[in-house]
């Protein structure tokens, strides 16, 4: 009997890039987790949507140890180390293996970058770090063993703030840039089984980065060589791409349309 297919784990998964990745891992044949942290019922429904895009909704029933659908939907808080811990060990309870692990959670607060004064509240750097960088700590920890045991991924969502010194504020850079060297750090520890890579969008078109004004959308987009912004779905694939390369480790992929050049 050939092994089970395989399973990814995303975090922030409901909606953004996370469900953008969900798409594109789920329609490619993988069994997916979402981890959300609020919204049931927008995570209910992107389960519903993706049962629909997996081909292996046309599989008969496995039988044996695996007998659970190809899509789940877990609530966690990336913010407590005990609720990421509990994610994993629901996640392999429910799937009984791991591959890959997509890590996208993060958080920042809109500052003014150039205004010093606008950013040293100490709770800004507090929750950036928090979330940044000790939230994959945590998860990459807690999912090691399964990832050992597939040989798999972990993959985190840094930023091109974390690259060159920008973004929403310099607390959310800084971190971002703690971020993807915990990457180089994880992949050196985690070898010769487990790739650690972190995807680096530019300023994604999200409901997030909507809240962004005009004029700054606007000198964005005229700085990039492709006169156009990265998509969710150009993450997400790049995503997949580490998930699937067996040669590839402690890479970060600036994905930015050129504005980085």
């Amino acid at each position: 009997m050939p092994p089970p297919h395989p399973v990814a784990l995303i975090t922030a998964g409901s909606a953004g890039l996370g469900a953008a990745a969900a798409r594109l891992f789920c329609s490619s044949g993988y069994r997916v987790i979402i981890n959300y942290s609020n919204n049931e019922a927008r995570a209910t429904a992107l389960v519903q949507e993706l049962s629909g895009l997996s081909p292996l909704s046309q599989e008969p029933q496995q039988t044996g140890a695996i007998k659970n659908p190809n899509v789940q939907a877990i609530r966690a808080d990336l913010t407590k180390r005990d609720e990421i811990i509990r994610l994993v060990e629901t996640a392999t309870e429910m799937m009984g293996r791991l591959d890959v692990v997509f890590s996208n959670g993060g958080w920042t607060m809109i500052r003014n970058f150039n205004d010093l004064d606008d950013n040293v509240n100490e709770d800004d750097w507090d929750r950036c770090f928090n979330m940044n960088v000790k939230s994959h700590l945590w998860l990459m920890h807690a999912a090691r063993k399964w990832l050992e045991e597939s040989e798999g991924a972990f993959i985190t969502t840094a930023s091109l703030a974390g690259v060159r010194p920008s973004g929403s504020s310099l607390a959310y850079s800084v971190t971002k840039a703690a971020q993807i060297h915990l990457v180089k750090g994880l992949a050196s520890i985690a070898g010769p089984k487990i790739r650690v890579n972190s995807v680096s969008p530019g300023l994604l078109l999200t409901d997030w980065g909507k809240q962004f004004s005009q004029e700054r959308l606007d000198a964005a987009l005229a700085k990039t060589k492709l006169k156009k912004f990265a998509t969710v779905e150009d993450v997400a694939e790049q995503v997949l791409c580490f998930a699937r390369s067996k040669t590839v480790t402690g890479a970060n992929a600036v994905i930015d349309a050129g504005w980085s050049l």
